[in-house]
């Protein structure tokens, strides 16, 4: 009998560097939450609230396409593409909601086989239009410290045009995760972002101690937000209009 993973609390750092036409980096500490999401689907978690209001708390609905089960979403999604062999773990890195709020940037969906590689990785991207879009990365070339790309579909920021691509990088062990998204615009580097953190089995205790230590962290995730956008304006970096989000919610 497989004994089921426990999940897991990041703490670490999100990066941010703007490289053109005006330099603009900042970082900041964050936490994060790493959740084995099919362990989950037969037992709770002590000191993370599921689906109902804590000073931490985790709710399905966040994710995917709304639903009550983000689980079943994701193993739709993998079937409608063709994805089969993602019968392992499947690990979910991304932010709790602080208060009963959120604003989750990116989420991460490591998916897993059997035997532990990598089947395929969703990063589904949210912006502040309340607009979600997933990107599907997949293929023989997938594993852990291996450079991914994806072509850039989904507006995110009004300060970059939707071209280029993304370049992907995960990195995880027993006790550190690290997720890297840089985006390349058509004259080049733009973008270079990444969150990485030190893990450690949620418990009461441990989601205490986040919590106090950043009792307002999604507050704060959009303050940045707004804050870096202002510093953006006064450097005269050009504005970018909306555009329709694309067609189709999963890019392959």
């Amino acid at each position: 009998m497989t004994t089921p993973a426990e999940p897991q609390l990041g703490r670490g750092v999100v990066r941010h560097r703007r490289l053109r036409p005006r330099d603009n980096a900042f970082h900041y500490g964050t936490y994060f939450l790493m959740l084995p999401m099919r362990s989950l689907a037969a037992a709770g978690v002590p000191g993370l609230p599921r689906n109902r209001f804590g000073l931490l708390s985790f709710h399905d609905a966040d994710h995917g396409d709304g639903r009550a089960d983000a689980l079943a979403w994701l193993d739709e999604l993998l079937a409608a593409e063709g994805i089969a062999d993602a019968d392992g773990e499947v690990w979910l890195h991304t932010y709790p909601r602080v208060l009963g709020y959120v604003f989750k940037p990116v989420s991460f969906w490591h998916c897993l086989r059997a035997d532990g590689s990598l089947a395929a990785l969703v990063a589904e991207v949210n912006n502040t239009f309340g607009e979600r879009h997933c990107y599907l990365l997949a293929g023989p070339g997938l594993a852990y410290g291996r450079e991914l790309t994806a072509q850039k579909v989904f507006h995110v920021s009004p300060f970059c045009r939707v071209e280029g691509r993304y370049r992907f990088r995960f990195m995880r062990t027993a006790d550190r995760a690290v997720a890297r998204v840089d985006h390349d615009d058509d004259a080049g580097a733009l973008l270079q972002t990444s969150v990485s953190g030190h893990l450690e089995p949620v418990t009461p205790a441990a989601m205490r101690r986040a919590f106090w230590g950043q009792p307002l962290m999604t507050l704060g995730v959009i303050a940045r937000i707004h804050w870096q956008a202002l510093k953006l304006i006064t450097k005269r970096v050009p504005f970018v209009s909306k555009p329709a989000p694309p067609e189709r919610f999963v890019t392959r």
